[in-house]
């Protein structure tokens, strides 16, 4: 950027982007002609041809070169703006970029500097209106399930109990949505704020974290937990917590869906210098067709458990989210109902 600034300096420069390249190419190819004139007026001896050629070639070269490494440090602006771009697309990460300068280059980084405060200011209001509504939401809901209580006290005939009791029911199921809306914009919102870094990750770090967040869910069923750790550690780009919570979430899913006193198997291991995860259970399964729905936000997949669990219709659609978002990739396969499933965590090395 030191170059670009200087040379922004210059009066006529100042205004155009191309005239800066211009300006260096136009210096870059007359070095080579300068120096054979020097060359040839101030050298005392008598010169041959051969001289001058070898002169000519070694000038032109190094002019080529100069030329060439000056140019690329003039294309400094774009390399910033776009990277400045890409950390915002992929980890919302703001950048600072200079909207003092008014060529070309200049007005790219000054308009990709208000786009992203513009974006930025927008997702927080957006985020912010939507808490407010799903509150507002709460409390409408809330009017008529309290009147349907207030009906239920008053010992009216069964009938109307039975109608009560749907709208309370009814009440429940659009608390238990706009809880779960609520709680998708949160994990959204830690992901993209996350440290993508590559970090060291020690399995067995992790395990007792994991295994003190489902024990007592496996106990409720009797279902059996096994782990096999065929890899001790690994350099990963995905913070240490987001990963517990997706294996937390992959198993608790696996226990949801699998059957009292059965097995769930989680594997850990390096196959051709990919880093894989597998969480492997025996229970309901699903159909090949139903495995993109699977992931989708709010999915239409929504299934109660083995044991009446109930589903948010978000766990799988996050933990897609965060393993891509850590350039990781998150795969699901069955051999069709009642045949279990696996769930596969890919990362690349």
């Amino acid at each position: 950027m030191q170059l670009y600034h200087k040379l922004s300096q210059i009066s006529f420069l100042k205004k155009s982007y191309a005239f800066k390249f211009l300006f260096v190419a136009f210096i870059g190819i007359h070095i080579p002609l300068i120096g054979i004139l020097f060359f040839v007026l101030y050298f005392k001896n008598d010169i041959s041809s051969t001289s001058i050629l070898v002169f000519a070639l070694i000038m032109t070269l190094l002019a080529t070169a100069l030329t060439l490494l000056v140019l690329h440090k003039l294309i400094k602006p774009i390399a910033v703006a776009s990277k400045s771009l890409d950390d915002y697309r992929n980890f919302r990460k703001l950048s600072l970029l200079p909207t003092e300068y008014t060529d070309e280059a200049g007005l790219l980084m000054c308009n990709i500097q208000e786009s992203i405060f513009e974006a930025e200011s927008f997702i927080n209001e957006k985020q912010d209106l939507i808490y407010m509504l799903s509150h507002d939401l709460k409390n409408f809901a809330g009017n008529p399930q309290g009147l349907a209580k207030l009906i239920i006290s008053e010992n009216p005939s069964e009938s109307i109990t039975s109608m009560a009791e749907l709208i309370c029911e009814s009440t429940n199921l659009q608390f238990r949505y706009i809880d779960n809306f609520i709680k998708l914009l949160n994990e959204q919102d830690k992901v993209v704020k996350a440290n993508f870094e590559v970090k060291t990750i020690v399995f067995p770090n992790i395990l007792p974290f994991i295994n003190e967040q489902v024990e007592q869910r496996l106990l409720d069923k009797n279902i059996k937990l096994s782990m096999s750790l065929e890899l001790v550690e690994a350099n990963l780009r995905i913070d240490e917590g987001l990963l517990v919570q997706v294996l937390v979430n992959l198993i608790s899913n696996a226990i949801k869906f699998s059957y009292f006193d059965s097995e769930i198997k989680v594997r850990i291991f390096n196959e051709k210098g990919i880093i894989k995860i597998t969480v492997a259970d025996k229970g309901v399964g699903f159909d090949k067709h139903q495995i993109e729905e699977l992931f989708k936000k709010f999915t239409k997949m929504s299934r109660v458990g083995t044991a009446n669990e109930s589903s948010t219709g978000i766990g799988l659609y996050l933990c897609k989210k965060i393993i891509e978002k850590n350039k990781g990739r998150l795969t699901a396969a069955s051999d069709g109902k009642n045949k279990g499933a696996e769930f596969r965590i890919e990362f690349d090395q």
